[in-house]
């Protein structure tokens, strides 16, 4: 699949919150999007050959060039609209430091927002943009 898809979890709402604040932001509508616990997700995690036991919150695919954790985060800030281009300034702190605040809010997510029982449904506007 070429053009950007955003993998993210499903069942996070800190996640589905962020899924909807990057279409608010992304009226070229650049982002698809598919959960990683949806069949497309798994097929794209294992095409790429990325580990769901250690990346579990977001993934972006940009034809071929994957970008985890807080790099995704702040490449997928770098196409959104207003001044959030300006966050990828960010990518001059060391991935390690980076990664290490994100890996701590990431594993605090369903403690402090809290877990769906499935996967978000897009609404029939936005079903085009969401890979299954």
């Amino acid at each position: 699949m070429k053009g950007k898809i955003i993998l993210f979890d499903g069942v996070c709402n800190l996640c589905n919150g962020a899924i909807n604040f990057i279409i608010k932001h992304d009226p070229k509508g650049i982002f698809k999007f598919a959960s990683l616990q949806e069949e497309t997700g798994q097929k794209l995690l294992a095409q790429h050959n990325i580990d769901p036991q250690e990346t579990d919150s977001i993934v972006l695919i940009d034809d071929d060039k994957v970008s985890v954790k807080s790099s995704a985060a702040l490449r997928i800030a770098k196409n959104l609209n207003q001044g959030y281009p300006l966050l990828f300034g960010f990518m001059i702190i060391p991935t390690f430091i980076r990664n290490g605040v994100y890996d701590f809010i990431a594993a605090n997510r369903y403690k402090w927002f809290g877990k769906k029982e499935s996967c978000m449904l897009p609404t029939p506007e936005l079903r085009s943009r969401f890979l299954d």
